[in-house]
């Protein structure tokens, strides 16, 4: 099977080459002052949360293609930083192209999404008023937002090896979505394995990455009975975020390519 395959190369691979956890590692350090700011400065934190995710915008595309290259390289051999650098390069534009693309479907949807839940939440308001009418309203909203989510389930599940497809094959933007959603598409039930693994253990690291967000923010609500937390303990926490961040952040790199070219090849 596929993804058994995938998941058997993915750990020898970052034996033999743990650089490749290096580019996920500054990538997670640069996300550092925020997870520190979060406990002693909320507001402060918001801020720089914001202006890390707009050069995030620009700066994942470079890293998504240069994390391909390197994981491509470590499960044939060995793999270096200037792998990352070159691929990351060579590249980019193609990449940002697709990702941004993305973003703009994932922004319509979820406009829809929130227009329809908007809509649904004032007729669900004024039903008594409207009657059969404003309960048809709602059923008739619930039925889109319900489409607009599985549409965008849908989306995510077939463009999700753009970038292999890009850096892997030498695809340009579009003709990488197409690739993706061709090759979904012809590995139906072996794709559906490998993103169920992608979701239990994204799971699993997602809700110790919430854990260690509540705790490095005691002034919510949520968590008012915790203690107050020092700088160095908030410092204790960010680092372990980031040392979670990093090893999951490599494994996927690398299990993502293995899998794309067991079957593609």
């Amino acid at each position: 099977m596929s993804v058994l395959k995938a998941l058997r190369q993915t750990p020898r691979a970052l034996q033999r080459n743990p650089v490749v956890f290096v580019p996920v590692l500054v990538v997670m350090l640069l996300q550092l002052p925020q997870l520190i700011l979060r406990s002693v400065h909320p507001l402060l934190a918001s801020v720089v949360s914001l202006a890390i995710s707009l050069v995030f915008v620009f700066l994942t595309p470079f890293f998504m293609a240069g994390v391909i290259g390197m994981a491509d390289e470590a499960l044939g051999g060995r793999t270096s930083l200037s792998t990352f650098v070159d691929d990351g390069k060579s590249n980019y534009v193609s990449v940002l192209v697709a990702y941004l693309l993305i973003v703009g479907v994932n922004f319509v949807l979820g406009f829809v999404a929130f227009v329809a839940a908007l809509v649904g939440g004032f007729a669900f308001l004024g039903g008594a008023s409207f009657g059969a009418v404003g309960m048809g309203i709602i059923a008739v909203l619930g039925v889109v937002a319900l489409v607009v989510v599985l549409a965008y389930i849908v989306f995510v599940f077939l463009v999700q090896f753009y970038g292999q497809a890009i850096v892997l094959d030498g695809y340009g933007a579009l003709d990488g979505l197409k690739h993706s959603v061709a090759v979904v598409r012809n590995n139906l039930v072996s794709t559906l394995g490998y993103t169920a693994v992608v979701i239990v253990i994204g799971g699993l690291a997602g809700l110790g990455f919430g854990l260690l967000s509540l705790l490095s923010s005691p002034q919510s609500p949520e968590v008012a009975a915790l203690p107050h937390l020092s700088l160095a303990a908030s410092l204790g926490v960010a680092l372990v975020v980031v040392a979670l961040g990093t090893l999951v952040g490599g494994f996927f790199g690398v299990f993502s390519v293995a899998f794309y070219r067991t079957i593609t090849r």
